[in-house]
């Protein structure tokens, strides 16, 4: 069996140098450089955009990678690219979970299979699924490396505080995706249930400094190597696994008669360079393009490495902004010729400035500084006049007497439509939230439920139920008069905001069931 050593480190530039020379067969982490156990047939679950297959193939020619990722586009991003060829590449969309691997690989014959922040994104009782399919293809004795998020690491601190918990060490992050942080415990029991023994097991540990915003992060991962030994005879040199201390690597050094076989550079993306050595990127924004009917926007958000670290839950957007700004992009009569008031905008402002095409003013609040300083950014690269002075930007903390005035003295008839997306989660904010809103909605009232002054809340139900929005909505003078969910059956002869939605219109801008909008009016 061939055996081969992958170093990876990170250069001052950013790019990732690659360097290979022959091993036995452990999995180690020197300074910045990660050690990979390469063999002559490869998988790699969850390969991204190829950051991980193309080095390879060009260092070894004659290696076969099998790679497999959940998503189309970063499978179609690795068959795009300029070193793919079908003979040495086999890439596939596969959900790990439900897809037979053996219909794409054929059984027991992978050498190595590598798991980079891959099962982090499964729910854990699925997690032995995954396992089950990875050991129709894996060799006897053949190795599974593995990297991933370690318990106690400070983006499980951060969603702690969010509340974006789902069970035990499993979050949800603001755009939908998952992520479990693993004990060392959990992660040999999972694997040694599956006849996969852990022959090396480490915690790694880094500080990443963010100067710009003042962040100082304390990152740890587990990384472990594991080797299929059920059902064959193998002798392991202790029956527990080498426990490995990662968190002092910067006092490592690699062996001086390591030779390497070749460098090669290859460009990796910043996110994947975060999550897999910790290094922090030269931006720490990232641009989304958000495209909707007549409105395309190019916006600026906090780079997906650092949303789960941040504080701030204003500096990224919120699949439920998207929702909304594709339901005000299909539906200007909802806007039109009206004030338009937005709470908790953040610094994606894309209801804002749908909205604005069609309003007579719109104002964008939000009581992150941060948030705003961004939010006017985008809104002077993707607006222009008479637009762009159609929309203001204001700082507005729910219940602050200042800022409410302040608000006020823009506009003393009120606002006809008022929209908050995911502003909803806070327990001790929702009732500043109705009380603000109340003092800076329109008194005017009509007959036509749909011309009278409205709050739109549309949102992920989460540490606040409805039960008790609709609590703090009355005492506050709010009734509900309208609500939607998504996969619930409405009669839209009688709802307003069914009536908002053509038949499966909106299934792109709808990434999970969950999501909620309540339309509510002065009681």
């Amino acid at each position: 069996m061939k055996e081969m050593l992958r170093n990876i480190g990170i250069n001052s530039t950013g790019s990732i140098k690659i360097n290979f020379s022959k091993i036995g067969t452990t999995w180690t982490r020197n300074g910045t450089s990660i050690s990979l156990l390469v063999e002559d047939n490869n998988f790699l679950v969850g390969c991204g955009a190829g950051n991980a297959v193309f080095p390879l193939i060009a260092t070894y020619p004659d290696v076969l990678v099998h790679a497999c990722d959940f998503s189309p586009r970063a499978v179609n991003l690795v068959k795009a690219h300029k070193d793919f060829t079908e003979t040495s590449v086999s890439a596939f969309v596969c959900d790990l979970t439900i897809d037979d691997l053996s219909k794409q690989i054929s059984p027991a014959s992978i050498d190595v299979v590598t798991m980079i922040f891959v099962l982090s994104a499964v729910s854990p009782e699925k997690m032995p699924l995954v396992l089950q399919n990875i050991k129709k293809v894996l060799k006897p004795n053949g190795y599974v490396l593995f990297r991933d998020y370690a318990v106690g690491d400070l983006a499980q601190e951060r969603f702690s505080s969010k509340d974006q918990k789902i069970s035990e060490n499993f979050y949800v992050r603001g755009d939908g995706t998952r992520a479990f942080y693993f004990s060392n415990e959990f992660l040999t029991s999972l694997f040694k249930e599956q006849g996969l023994d852990a022959e090396e097991l480490g915690l790694c540990c880094k500080q990443v400094e963010n100067r710009a915003r003042e962040l100082v992060m304390n990152r740890r991962w587990v990384q472990a190597v594991f080797r299929y030994t059920d059902g064959v005879n193998y002798s392991p040199c202790s029956e527990a696994p080498t426990q490995v201390d990662l968190c002092h690597e910067e006092n490592v050094r690699c062996k001086d008669d390591a030779e390497p076989v070749k460098d090669f550079v290859v460009d990796m993306s910043e996110g994947m360079a975060f999550e897999m050595f910790g290094v922090p990127t030269t931006n720490d924004n990232e641009v989304i393009k958000i495209e909707l009917e007549g409105c395309d926007f190019k916006i600026k958000v906090l780079s997906k490495e650092y949303q789960h670290t941040c504080k701030s839950t204003g500096l990224m957007l919120w699949e439920s902004a998207r929702l909304m700004a594709a339901i005000l992009a299909r539906n200007p009569n909802i806007v039109a010729g009206k004030r338009v008031l937005e709470l908790g905008c953040g610094c994606g402002g894309i209801c804002s400035m749908v909205a604005v095409q069609s309003a007579c003013m719109v104002v964008a609040t939000d009581g992150d500084i941060k948030a705003l300083d961004l939010l006017a950014q985008n809104i002077t690269s993707n607006l222009r006049p008479p637009f762009l002075t159609k929309l203001i930007t204001k700082r507005l903390e729910w219940g602050n007497r200042d800022d409410i005035e302040a608000i006020k003295a823009m506009n003393n008839e009120g606002f006809e439509v008022i929209i908050g997306t995911d502003v909803t989660y806070v327990p001790e904010a929702i009732l500043p939230l109705f009380s603000t809103a109340r003092e800076l909605i329109s008194s005017n009232r009509t007959a036509e439920k749909d011309r009278s002054p409205g709050l739109i809340l549309c949102h992920i139900f989460r540490r606040v139920d409805e039960p008790s929005l609709l609590s703090a909505a009355s005492q506050c003078g709010f009734r509900l008069v309208d609500k939607w969910a998504k996969g619930n059956p409405i009669d839209q002869s009688q709802s307003l905001i069914s009536s908002w939605f053509s038949e499966n219109s909106f299934n792109e801008h709808i990434p999970t069931s969950a999501l909620n909008i309540m339309y509510f009016q002065i009681d």
